[in-house]
């Protein structure tokens, strides 16, 4: 009995699970008749003793090994609930469940355990669902959208409807159906492109790349639709329109073609076309002043970036709606150019195009000091560790016509971010990014001889210095930076009091007349101001010219008819 208990052990069977499970003979097991009855709590501990003798009989190794077989191959519930020990005769436990790191080996061994994985005692783990992020970048722009393409089409093929041979930027003289096309290709910049009417003429270069004369309806569409620049916002469809191949950035002649279709069909600029040099001379001086407020890095070359933080279109469409050029204050006023261009021909009196430190010396009745002028022109000296501004004009000790404007722009308005600069650079004697004191004494000195020189009440630097300090309001007292400017308000103010010794003098005394002309007009700048006087000025010069020439004629007349 022994013996047949240690015998069952192993085979971890339980006389519950084999007589539910098999279809014993009972009367194998020979019961005495002193067996407790069916309901006797001690029928278990009976039924144990002879399950492990009806164990030990010859017979019974035999009849549950068959029964075992059959179970197995039938497949029924009855192989489920055998141990596997009976069912494969395996010698080695099974393997825990596979983990994440495990399912990653290599095919072969996935292989060799694919029965064990597909084990009913073992479900499958599930596998988490691959989420989907969708695309958030176009190397060429986000693809419009169905609709918007069905509808961006259909209005191509209304405005090229009866053009097989393709739009006209301009009109052509020598044919008579052309200035049609040539309206029609401006409705297409203004009206499906959405661009002032002013890149015509760069849009269609950009497109007719074979000089053909001619835009076809194809082409258009594979340039605007298909190359996804339709759904591009207006700074970045500008710039690629402009930009030549292969460029990552804009320079000043890229501008050109914009320029001329401003002179050719502005109605306020149709006078100037009787006087071709001045023409060339405003596009410079537009295009300059486009550069001198957008190209903040510099060099010449104005980014992506740039252009779409500028006010650039803005100014343009503005010039496309409004008749009066000179309405247009950013940038394309006629008037701001004519203030320019004479206060640049007033200086150069040898009038080469190229003014010296003596020339600008006279600049504003001489206003500025003879140290700032010489601190503009310092890029010709070897021992200055900064130059404020590389001249454009590669000759030594001359200042260009694109220099001036840059030193105009800056002188008249020095609350502006580029003026800011301009003229921080100046003060900054050793290019180390700070103003100091001693910085600020050496410039202020020579105002200082200056106000004496003409009876006026000198003002101590230890005076000043405390007003430019409380003026500026830095964050640390001992020296400026450029931050410092750029947060102030009264940076112009600043500037005048070192080396302007007129617009010192005018804001000391605090004009009521221009302080209640600034209080009604704030959205003009210190710039708008200034050119708006000094036109009113020059007209009435050149006005007086031409009265006194034609009152010296009849005065002459008069005084020889006696002899």
């Amino acid at each position: 009995m022994v013996e047949a208990s240690s015998a069952a052990g192993p085979a971890d069977l339980s006389a519950a699970a084999l007589v539910s499970a098999l279809p014993l003979q009972v009367d194998l097991l020979q019961l005495p008749p002193e067996v407790p009855a069916p309901g006797a709590p001690a029928l278990r501990g009976v039924l144990d003793g002879f399950f492990a003798h009806w164990l030990s009989l010859p017979d019974t190794g035999a009849l549950v090994g068959s029964l075992a077989q059959k179970a197995k191959t039938s497949g029924g519930p009855a192989a489920a609930m055998l141990p596997s020990m009976m069912q494969g005769g395996a010698s080695v436990p099974p393997l825990s469940p596979r983990s994440p790191r495990l399912s990653r080996r290599s095919s072969s061994l996935n292989s060799n355990q694919s029965n064990r994985s597909a084990s009913p005692l073992r479900p499958a783990a599930a596998r988490p669902a691959k989420e989907v992020i969708p695309q958030f970048y176009f190397q060429d722009g986000r693809p419009p959208t169905y609709e918007v393409k069905k509808q961006c089409i259909a209005t191509v093929d209304q405005l090229f409807a009866g053009h097989s041979n393709g739009l006209r930027p301009q009109a052509n003289p020598f044919c008579s159906m052309s200035y049609g096309s040539a309206i029609e290709f401006r409705m297409v910049t203004r009206e499906l492109c959405k661009l002032p009417t002013f890149f015509t003429t760069a849009l269609f270069e950009k497109i007719d790349k074979e000089s053909t004369g001619f835009v076809t309806r194809e082409a258009f569409t594979d340039f605007w639709v298909n190359s996804n620049l339709m759904s591009m916002d207006s700074a970045t469809q500008v710039f690629k329109i402009l930009k030549q191949q292969n460029c990552n950035s804009l320079t000043k002649e890229d501008f050109e073609p914009v320029l001329k279709d401003l002179l050719d069909n502005h109605p306020g600029l149709e006078f100037l076309k009787s006087t071709p040099e001045f023409q060339e001379r405003y596009a410079e001086t537009v295009v300059y002043r486009i550069f001198y407020c957008l190209n903040r890095i510099g060099g010449g070359h104005l980014t992506l970036r740039e252009l779409k933080r500028g006010n650039l279109l803005s100014a343009l469409r503005h010039a496309d709606d409004e008749e009066d050029i000179n309405k247009v204050l950013r940038y394309f006023s006629y008037e701001h150019f004519y203030v320019i261009y004479c206060k640049f021909w007033e200086l150069d009196t040898d009038h080469d195009f190229l003014i010296d430190k003596e020339n600008l010396i006279k600049y504003g009745n001489h206003a500025l000091t003879y140290r700032i002028v010489d601190r503009i022109f310092s890029e010709f000296r070897m021992d200055v560790q900064q130059v404020p501004r590389k001249f454009t004009s590669k000759v030594e000790g001359k200042m260009g016509y694109e220099d001036f404007v840059h030193f105009i722009l800056s002188e008249e308005d020095k609350s502006s971010g580029p003026s800011q600069e301009y003229w921080f650079k100046c003060i900054d004697l050793d290019g180390n990014g700070i103003l100091t004191h001693n910085e600020l004494q050496f410039f202020f000195e020579e105002q200082l001889h200056r106000m004496e020189c003409m009876a006026q009440e000198p003002v101590l630097f230890e005076d000043i210095l405390c007003q430019l300090i409380d003026m500026i309001g830095p964050e640390n007292e001992s020296y400026l930076t450029l931050k410092d400017f750029r947060r102030c308000k009264l940076s112009g103010h600043f500037f005048n009091i070192l080396f302007n010794l007129n617009k010192f003098m005018a804001f000391e005394a605090r004009d009521p007349f221009l302080i209640r002309q600034m209080r009604e007009e704030p959205s003009l700048t210190d710039w708008d101001r200034f050119a708006r006087r000094e036109y009113v000025r020059l007209a009435m010069e050149e006005d007086g010219e031409d009265a006194s020439n034609a009152s010296g004629d009849v005065w002459d007349e008069s005084l020889e008819s006696p002899f």
